[in-house]
């Protein structure tokens, strides 16, 4: 999944397991928890995980790019 921790950038595959949507919500919440220039507390992790669950796996994608877009590339 990560292909070198030094350039901060997670690629991610959607047509493998790396495309489920739970496994997608745990790599938010551990980006959020693990890297500190993205700062987010418990209130706003949560706020972003129901965000994800708000709708279809779509939306779920965009949150990702809106909240995440600088550290992953997702590819179809």
């Amino acid at each position: 999944m990560i292909k070198d921790k030094r350039h901060d950038v997670i690629e991610i595959d959607l047509t493998g397991e790396q495309g489920n949507v739970f496994y997608l919500m745990g790599l938010a919440k551990s980006i959020c928890k693990e890297w500190d220039r993205i700062g987010a507390n418990d209130v706003e992790i949560k706020v972003i995980l129901e965000d994800m669950m708000s709708d279809d796996y779509e939306h779920a994608l965009e949150v990702m790019e809106k909240y995440f877009g600088d550290y992953i590339i997702m590819y179809r």
